[in-house]
């Protein structure tokens, strides 16, 4: 059961590092809106990486109720593409909640500007910084905040909030994400950000609730890796 403390605005976003896990995570989130009974979409803007894909769960969210817009072009070197003019339907529609994968870095971020005057207008949003310690280039504190820097100046919309998805994949255990809540405050101490919730595997969870750590929030693997892929099926 995710904390009740965890609550959620209309529109969020979520954005990060290459390989931060944000994909993923907003998967996970837009099915845990829709299964609190909320009308729930989740568009793509992520058009830079072919390896984590939103897309890819496609068939998970059709069977749970949520809807999925992606680009036909996600997957090409286009610099920004047309993304389909039904991402506009996010933010016309105020009776849904609205989950955003933006792409990694200042480069993904890109496409999210075209939003973000409609995001403003509104303003009931949320964008949120996924950090994970054990990646490469976010290793500290202060790599991790420049590279927050470059997103926001890229896309012209600040972070509201942190999202604590350190991890080392299938290895990772309760130690390991015990072990990044120095990193991870220390984070949100320098950028002014709240951590808005701290994610761990789904099979561990339970064990991990015991440590206290604050808006706990279970994933399941939804979006792999190709190689990871190609090893399950």
């Amino acid at each position: 059961m995710v904390s009740n403390n965890l609550t959620s605005k209309r529109i969020t976003v979520f954005a990060g590092h290459y390989g931060s896990g944000k994909t993923n995570i907003a998967v996970n989130y837009a099915i845990y809106l829709n299964d609190l009974g909320n009308k729930t979409v989740i568009a793509d803007l992520d058009i830079v990486n072919p390896y984590f894909r939103t897309k890819d769960s496609e068939k998970t969210l059709k069977d749970k109720g949520v809807k999925l817009i992606s680009s036909e072009y996600a997957n090409t070197n286009v610099d920004v593409p047309a993304l389909p003019a039904e991402t506009y339907s996010v933010f016309a529609d105020k009776d849904c909640k609205g989950v955003l994968d933006v792409g990694g870095d200042d480069r993904g971020a890109l496409a999210l500007g075209r939003y973000v005057p409609l995001i403003l207008e509104e303003n009931d949003y949320e964008m949120l910084f996924v950090i994970n310690k054990y990646r490469f280039m976010t290793g500290t504190p202060e790599g991790t905040i420049e590279i927050m820097k470059e997103i926001e100046d890229a896309c012209g919309l600040k972070f509201t909030g942190i999202v604590n998805n350190s991890n080392i994949g299938e290895e990772t255990t309760v130690e390991t994400v015990v072990s990044s809540m120095e990193y991870a405050k220390n984070v949100s101490r320098l950028s002014g950000l709240p951590i808005k919730m701290t994610t761990v595997w789904d099979a561990i969870y339970d064990k991990a609730k015991e440590e206290k750590i604050e808006n706990l929030f279970p994933l399941k693997m939804y979006v792999k890796q190709s190689w990871l892929k190609e090893r399950d099926e």
